[in-house]
């Protein structure tokens, strides 16, 4: 056997592994997943913790699933200020119920999602709230019958395997839609993406239903690559250079940071006058603290974000104390909320 690389006693489970000999998955196995390993492999591994005076320091790997009082919150864009208002709900309720909320942010990656579900599961969460970017069911259905539960935020759960809590995205693109062409806009065009984001897609799903009901309307896409600032502004610039006779004259944003940079880039411009909304409309989607203080006061659907979390947790906690109730999907309906960008 390999020596300790740490003669103070302050062990790792790296050093264990070197002492065992084996690799670092297997005393985590052993740990964890003892059914998973061979009774004289978890003998050498118990062997060398003894031996090195190993000590796991996470009091929450100590409980069995389920007993923890820590929920999970996962979200992929914590820089969105939509995201900060779900997670104080959350945690407002979480308060109530004597639990505490961790959140984590997967910037839009669908690899550091799967990394941090490993993560939960290491650290025996009592369950998750995920507002998914990629798709992740299997991954979270594993989860669940290890003794985790899991509910959805913003988006629906296929074949009604988990409870979600969300809006009706579909709704919300249609509504915006129609109060720009009731306000007479006719060229219109819907800025966003990536759009294998759900949430995204529905809104544009909307759009393109109400698009197809109006006569006389059109509709062009303008994908993005994130749902940032940075993206919008990157859009409205493109949509400046075109011709004024090839212009949209309305444009609907995927959310409000898009919005926002579009704003931004068609109204802070020195070259090109372009006025909001007489030229060109622009509404947005969350209804964002931000989006009243807004160059041009910015028009939106609002989501009752702090609402999403408080019911998401709320369920969670139920479906963590009786893991055989039926999942449940609560769909709030969006708010328009006009100002003077429309």
């Amino acid at each position: 056997m390999k020596k300790s690389s740490d003669p103070r006693g302050s062990s790792s489970i790296k050093d264990v592994a070197l002492h065992a000999e084996v690799a670092i998955g297997t005393v985590s196995n052993v740990l964890n997943h003892p059914n998973r390993v061979s009774t004289a492999t978890a003998k050498k591994v118990q062997a060398s913790i003894r031996a090195l005076g190993f000590v796991r320091n996470d009091a929450a790997r100590q409980l069995r699933a389920g007993e923890s009082r820590t929920i999970a919150l996962l979200v992929f864009d914590a820089a969105n200020p939509f995201f900060a208002d779900l997670a104080r709900g959350a945690e407002d309720a979480a308060t109530a119920e004597g639990y505490q909320v961790l959140v984590a942010n997967t910037s839009e990656s669908g690899e550091r999602e799967l990394s941090y579900l490993d993560l939960f599961e290491e650290q025996r969460v009592r369950g998750i709230l995920i507002s998914p970017y990629g798709e992740v069911e299997d991954r979270l259905l594993s989860l669940k019958k290890f003794g985790i539960p899991s509910v959805l935020v913003g988006r629906v759960s296929e074949n009604n395997t988990f409870s979600s809590v969300s809006v009706d995205d579909v709704a919300g693109g249609r509504i915006a839609t129609e109060h720009l062409l009731a306000r007479g806009k006719q060229a219109l065009a819907f800025v966003g993406g990536p759009l294998d984001i759900p949430q995204v897609r529905d809104r544009l799903h909307g759009t393109r239903r109400a698009v197809e009901h109006h006569g006389g309307s059109s509709l062009k896409v303008f994908t993005t690559t994130a749902t940032t600032v940075l993206e919008g502004r990157r859009v409205g610039e493109g949509i400046l250079a075109l011709p004024e006779s090839e212009r949209p004259d309305a444009l609907f944003a995927a959310n409000d940071l898009i919005a926002l940079g579009l704003l931004q880039a068609l109204v802070a411009n020195g070259d090109v006058s372009v006025r909001v909304p007489g030229d060109i409309a622009i509404i947005g989607y969350d209804d964002i603290d931000f989006a009243t203080s807004a160059i041009v006061p910015l028009t939106s659907i609002r989501q009752p974000s702090a609402l999403l979390g408080e019911t998401a947790l709320r369920l969670l906690k139920e479906e963590s104390l009786d893991p055989s109730l039926t999942p449940r999907k609560i769909v709030f309906q969006p708010e328009l909320v006009v100002r003077a960008s429309t």
